[in-house]
């Protein structure tokens, strides 16, 4: 077999879906390595990985209790919805930030230990799960300080969340291949985030808009992805009414996002340990 044949055999669906499930597999490894990496970070920290869940329970009460008094809502409504908000937000911005990152903080083991390159993918998602879980000690903390009716169709969290890690998943890894290639991706996608942040319903939503007579820019907001992600967690958690749409918009994304996810792992998944 020359070069040139075990090239193009690489450069199969069937390698790249292997690759993904062979990570997948490999549960133990991801496991034990995203659980070391929150430990190496907060080392002979006496918090550890609360520090991160009082910092962002700080921010958020302190962005509730401001733009609750701004934009003249009632706190027991604003707060649990800018907390929700941040807590979904770092899920997401660390799954673009840290996923364009992926491949380059691994080079070494990468280049060292011959494993699926999900394993690393897999590694980073399920290290943001677990300080996710920390995070929504403060939404625990909120809801029963300002408890709301709860409804069976409030549960739609569940799946919810299960496509929010889907998406978490395919957005590491396209942004990773893509970062690794292109070095100059990741500070650009640093100050777009930063961007998106400020355009995204997080601590602002549509009355807010009205209040400011800018109602009308409501279905401008809709173009923005992020909002739909945002509204299939918060909506069943705040006991608010859940749009059909979100839905639709968020299962669309997460098709199209694996249908690139698929294409980059067939196309680049050989050269990445060659870019790092």
């Amino acid at each position: 077999m020359t070069f040139t044949d075990a090239a193009a055999q690489s450069k199969t669906f069937a390698r790249a879906w292997g690759d993904l499930v062979a990570g997948f597999g490999k549960r133990e490894l991801w496991f034990h390595l995203g659980w070391q990496d929150i430990k190496q970070r907060y080392r002979r920290s006496v918090l550890g990985p609360f520090w991160i869940t009082i910092a962002t329970g700080a921010t958020a009460v302190a962005m509730g209790l401001l733009y609750s008094k701004l934009f003249k809502l009632p706190l027991e409504e604003h707060l649990p919805y800018v907390t929700l908000g941040l807590i979904i937000w770092n899920l997401i911005n660390a799954s673009i930030l840290e996923g364009a990152e992926v491949f380059i903080a691994n080079e070494g083991l990468i280049k060292q230990l011959p494993t699926p390159l999900s394993v690393h993918v897999y590694r980073l998602v399920w290290r943001q799960i677990i300080l996710f879980g920390h995070n929504m000690i403060i939404f625990v903390i909120i809801a029963i300080i300002y408890p709301k009716p709860w409804k069976w169709t409030d549960l739609a969290v569940v799946p919810a969340l299960f496509l929010i890690v889907l998406n978490c998943v395919w957005v590491s890894l396209c942004f990773g291949i893509l970062a690794t290639r292109y070095r100059d991706i990741s500070p650009l996608l640093v100050s777009l985030v930063q961007l998106l942040f400020f355009m995204t319903p997080i601590i602002w939503n549509e009355s807010t808009l009205r209040q400011q007579g800018a109602g009308d820019y409501a279905r401008i907001v809709e173009l923005n992805p992020l909002l739909h992600y945002l509204d299939i967690v918060r909506a069943p958690l705040l006991g608010a009414d859940q749009e059909v749409h979100h839905w639709v918009v968020v299962i669309v994304l997460t098709i199209i996002g694996w249908t690139l996810a698929a294409f980059a792992m067939r196309q680049y998944r050989s050269r990445v340990a060659y870019w790092v």
